[in-house]
């Protein structure tokens, strides 16, 4: 899905700029950085490491704060917010997918992707069957009921994916979602999160290394120098 006339941006940054103060001097990381997504993209975030992917992420996150700039979220200034107010839409509109998955090894599969819902407020019941329903979406239906040392790392990734989709979220943080896993099975994941994003109509930040997966995106962005310069697709 492409961007409409009249549709509001999911995410869109403003100016960004992110440095810390070092006894040397001060570390510019982001430099001015501007981007929007639009509802059904997926937009690829590359750089070397060091470049600044991660506290890019971040900011857009809003797990981070931003020394100059802004953070819109569906049309919403969320830049000055106080903390409770980040956490709460960090809880509601946001989904977070990492290299590692962090799923609770002491749950199974379906309890994993049930309790992000159920902390935010939803009954048991209707926890379960989204979560059932995700990790239907997802080809795991049938290891719902397995820990996650029982599942292979590209089950484990997927439970992630679905748990970070729990909560119907308007945008999708990943920060490289397929680095841990081999290319066959980074290709069936990456899949699978592009098709519940497009089927969804949701945006996708995803900081990658993996060239063959970001030219599969929407669009390509790459950090260079603190700045965000838009890269060709071929």
């Amino acid at each position: 899905m492409n961007s409409g006339a009249g549709q509001v941006p999911i995410l869109e940054l403003r100016g960004i700029a992110k440095s810390f103060t070092q006894a040397t001097g001060t570390l510019e990381i982001l430099k001015s950085v501007d981007l929007a997504i639009m509802p059904g993209q997926m937009v690829a975030l590359v750089g070397p490491s060091g470049s600044g992917k991660s506290t890019l992420l971040h900011i857009a996150g809003l797990l981070d704060r931003p020394t100059a700039g802004e953070v819109w979220i569906k049309g919403r200034n969320c830049s000055n917010l106080p903390d409770s107010e980040r956490t709460r839409l960090r809880r509601e509109l946001l989904g977070f997918v990492y290299q590692y998955h962090h799923l609770l090894p002491e749950f199974s599969a379906l309890e994993n992707v049930m309790l992000p819902q159920m902390v935010g407020g939803k009954p048991a019941r209707a926890a379960k069957k989204i979560a059932r329903d995700l990790l239907d979406a997802l080809g795991l239906k049938p290891r719902e009921a397995h820990r996650p040392s029982r599942l292979s790392g590209g089950e484990q990734q997927r439970v992630a994916i679905a748990r970070a989709m729990s909560n119907h979220p308007v945008l999708i943080i990943a920060d490289e979602p397929t680095g841990n896993l081999d290319p066959a099975t980074a290709d069936r994941v990456f899949f699978q999160l592009n098709a519940l994003v497009s089927t969804a109509g949701i945006g996708a930040l995803v900081a990658t290394h993996n060239l063959d997966l970001a030219h599969r995106m929407t669009r390509i962005l790459r950090l260079h120098d603190g700045h965000i310069v838009e890269h060709a697709m071929v």
